[in-house]
């Protein structure tokens, strides 16, 4: 619980102040770091959502988990929380296969169309319509910039889902080589563990969390040194 406040706030506190200052002051460097910078705390709060999907963020309250969940989720992209969490488990319950919502329909297999044929299943018209009044109120009323909503707000949102797509259901999930592994069918992507968090906190260890889906994010690099030491041992 903790971990998640500290995610929203960060997040928050970070879009408030970028979207308060001169972007003319900044060159192309600072831009691109303070672009990716809220791309990663977007992710942060689309992991915060995953880890309540699976009853983690506070345990002790289902309905404050799930709160903390939904939160996050609207803040990300104002996505419907209950939508996603039904998807959620059933992608859980048939991984890689036709019955899996995050997977792709058999043809569109490449990163470009899968991200493509992945994010149509899970956009709609009510949340474009609602980011665009958010996006044109911001900008007609509130008067903050254009370049710093496009920049701070737009791009990173962007960004985080070609990030969480890449990390946690492309590289995961395409077929290997050798053919899927069952019953998962899930492969991990072994980073060194700052590498693995600063690329997707940890989803790369994708494995890992199909077999424990009920470990936080956090806890996830544990686990997969865990398996890999058990794994020299033999």
């Amino acid at each position: 619980m903790v971990i998640a406040l500290v995610i929203i706030a960060t997040w928050l506190t970070s879009l408030i102040l970028l979207l308060s200052v001169d972007i003319s002051h900044f060159n192309i460097l600072t831009l691109s770091l303070a672009v990716l910078w809220q791309a990663f705390l977007y992710t942060g709060l689309f992991i915060t959502t995953h880890d309540a999907m699976h009853g983690v963020v506070f345990p002790r309250n289902n309905k404050i988990n799930h709160f903390i969940g939904s939160l996050c989720l609207t803040l990300y992209g104002f996505l419907p929380y209950e939508k996603l969490l039904k998807k959620h488990w059933m992608h859980h319950h048939n991984p890689a296969s036709e019955k899996d919502p995050d997977f792709h329909d058999g043809e569109h297999k490449n990163f470009f169309a899968w991200y493509f044929y992945f994010m149509k299943n899970y956009s709609s018209w009510g949340q474009m319509l609602i980011i665009t009044i958010i996006y044109n109120f911001a900008y007609f009323i509130v008067h903050i910039p254009r370049t710093n909503l496009t920049f701070f707000w737009a791009i990173p949102a962007l960004i985080s889902s070609i990030q969480l797509f890449y990390f946690g259901t492309f590289l995961p999930h395409r077929e290997p080589k050798d053919g899927y592994s069952e019953p998962h069918r899930a492969q991990t992507i072994s980073y060194p563990v700052w590498w693995s968090f600063l690329t997707c906190y940890h989803f790369g260890y994708h494995e890992e969390h199909h077999e424990s889906p009920h470990v936080p994010w956090w806890q996830l690099p544990d686990v997969h040194m865990l398996k890999r030491s058990k794994i020299s041992q033999n």
